[in-house]
């Protein structure tokens, strides 16, 4: 199985629920990871970036465990929670088939960096000593809908 769909990763949000999981969306520092295809997903088990690491991308001018996200926020309008950050980019690399883009808490070793979410790309894309730029939608990076 291959990465098939952007999602949250719940046991993350089950914490923040029940307030066991001493993170903030919008007061805590966060990183994104590139993943390769072969990373198959599992919103209902992963929690943490130990699940991931495997299938992590690499290339020249990416580290391991990715790069800082900056600018989160969260906003409530007209119903619907959103939760957006700044775009990612990696300048001035050679990645190659990075599929999708996934956001944690980077609280300090990859079995305590919660994660957030996956954003599938849909197409691998690659970079041959160029920036991966890693444009949000305008709605942000997810959206819960609190309308019954």
């Amino acid at each position: 199985m291959a990465i098939s769909a952007s999602g949250l990763y719940l046991l993350t949000f089950e914490k923040m629920f029940i307030d066991t999981a001493g993170q903030s969306l919008e007061a805590e520092t966060h990183k994104g990871m590139l993943m390769l295809d072969a990373y198959t997903h599992d919103y209902n088990a992963h929690d943490f970036r130990n699940d991931l690491t495997a299938n992590e991308a690499s290339g020249t001018g990416y580290s391991a465990g990715g790069t800082g996200i900056t600018t989160t926020e969260v906003t409530i309008a007209t119903g619907t929670l959103t939760w957006d950050h700044a775009d990612v980019s990696w300048a001035a690399s050679t990645i190659a088939n990075a599929m999708a883009l996934v956001d944690y808490f980077n609280v300090g070793a990859d079995t305590t960096d919660q994660l957030i979410c996956l954003s599938d790309f849909v197409t691998a894309v690659s970079t041959s000593n160029g920036t991966l730029l890693v444009t949000l939608a305008a709605t942000g990076m997810f959206t819960l809908d609190g309308t019954p």
